[in-house]
């Protein structure tokens, strides 16, 4: 696949490191700091062109003729969105995505749907980092304890992650024997384990130590009950919360928020307060500095159950989650997109580090995998995935259906998690019969896994004997 990328920050250079590890890709990245393509060529076998993103004889010279997929995720939504427009009224190119942070564009869905607008602006998929990092927290928030917190199906099936606990009820057990101590009806599928740096794929007589991340799947309504017979203890979802930061991410917070819990917000910029107190209902809204220990002790920082950092600085964000912990706030969350950072902090610093635009990538990702990929996530910072793929074609032509997930030749570190049929979910067992059309919910400890596993969902023609 011919794919251009435009816009080399943190989500564009994430990209093309991720895409250029597949052969069949061919990547092109364009960007105004030459140094800095220069050093990412130095490394990735990927193309390089220095330019503005949205010139014409730019997005020519990279190969914007030749291009299947233009990314266009520069820091200016306006020369994202120019970018697409360009590139579809001069080569028709296939798909189009822009990220976009300004909220004006979203709320206006005449400028992009054509069906409404025949001028509208050419543009396949519209990406918003805020809103994608708002949803993403609003998990974790929802699911007390939980690490990490992704859909499937349309939300009917969640993916979840918790660290099992000394003293735990499962801690010392093995596997098989969390069935028997769900209630009746009740029912998971345990698809990973993380131990440390090393990944256990998951057993019936796996054995479940303290320190574990547990992946598991869940149908939503189950996860509360099933993390508390995995941890032993009931979560209680926190009341009182305080958002260090009023941007675009903060307020969305603080509006989701306010109706069922006890939220204060902090903004630096007195302008900025202002606006937010006449945007919200409930919200307490204090102006001041995050990082200011004498005024988070004054905000009574000792009774927040949950502290969420979400400005635009990293180090702001760092800085008060960690003054947030010392000063006993139970769970803590920031936005931390350097990676350096968060592989300075230690495990029990922060809760739980979250990068904008690692989730941003993770929004992506479906559209630059093969056959008919409804989702892609990475986890563990890119080093697994988990995905949702459709199964087309016939027990003829297909390698996979009309046969027993036991049946199947699965490359080595991947684990089918449950299958999502006419809107069912059924987790996977030995006996069950993969069918046209069925939705399966896949982890991949590793990429290497990767090809292998879309060569069996490869529809070919028919032959004798497929193993």
């Amino acid at each position: 696949m011919n794919i251009l990328i435009l816009g080399a920050g943190q989500v564009g250079s994430s990209l093309a490191e991720l895409l250029a590890n597949d052969p069949d890709n061919d990547i092109t990245l364009v960007d105004l700091d030459a140094a800095y393509l220069q050093k990412l060529q130095d490394h990735l076998d990927i193309r390089t062109v220095v330019g503005h993103a949205s010139d014409p004889n730019v997005l020519e010279e990279a190969g914007l003729e030749m291009a299947d997929m233009l990314i266009a995720v520069t820091r200016s939504d306006e020369t994202n969105l120019i970018a697409c427009h360009i590139a579809y009224a001069l080569h028709k190119t296939p798909t189009k995505i822009a990220r976009v942070r300004n909220t004006a564009y979203l709320q206006r869905s005449e400028l992009f749907d054509r069906s409404q607008n025949t001028d509208a602006l050419t543009i396949d998929v519209l990406i918003s980092p805020e809103n994608l990092v708002t949803e993403h927290i609003l998990h974790l928030v929802r699911h007390p304890g939980a690490l990490q917190v992704i859909d499937f199906a349309g939300g009917k099936v969640r993916l979840v992650a918790y660290r099992a606990v000394e003293g735990g009820p499962m801690v010392g057990q093995v596997i098989r024997q969390l069935k028997a101590a769900l209630p009746k009806g009740v029912e998971t599928r345990i698809v990973a384990i993380y131990r440390g740096r090393e990944v256990v794929i998951p057993r019936g007589d796996t054995e479940i130590k303290p320190g574990d991340e547990v992946f598991f799947l869940a149908r939503p309504d189950e996860i509360d009950t099933i993390s508390q017979v995995l941890r032993g203890t009931k979560y209680q979802r926190s009341r009182h919360i305080m958002i260090a930061g009023g941007g675009n991410i903060g307020l969305s917070l603080a509006q989701a928020l306010e109706e069922e819990h006890n939220v204060k917000i902090i903004e630096h910029n007195l302008s900025r307060a202002r606006y937010l107190a006449e945007q919200l209902d409930e919200t307490i809204v204090i102006h001041g500095d995050i990082t200011d220990k004498a005024l988070l002790v004054d905000e009574s920082i000792d009774e927040i159950e949950l502290f969420i950092a979400v400005t635009n600085r990293d180090e702001a964000n760092i800085i008060a989650s960690l003054l947030a912990k010392k000063l006993g706030v139970k769970r803590v969350i920031s936005l931390i997109n350097n990676q350096s950072y968060v592989d300075l902090l230690h495990l029990n610093q922060i809760d739980i580090a979250i990068s904008a635009d690692r989730i941003t990538t993770n929004r992506l990702l479906h559209y630059l995998r093969k056959g008919d990929t409804v989702q892609a996530v990475t986890l563990r910072r890119g080093a697994a995935e988990a995905l949702e793929v459709v199964v087309h074609g016939s027990e003829n032509s297909s390698r996979v259906i009309g046969r027993r997930l036991i049946d199947i030749p699965w490359p080595e570190k991947v684990t089918v998690g449950c299958v999502v049929r006419d809107g069912k979910v059924l987790f996977a067992r030995r006996d069950l019969v993969i069918e046209a059309e069925d939705h399966l919910v896949i982890f991949a400890a590793d990429r290497a896994s990767l090809e292998a596993l879309y060569e069996l969902f490869t529809t070919h023609k028919p032959k004798r004997g497929w193993f």
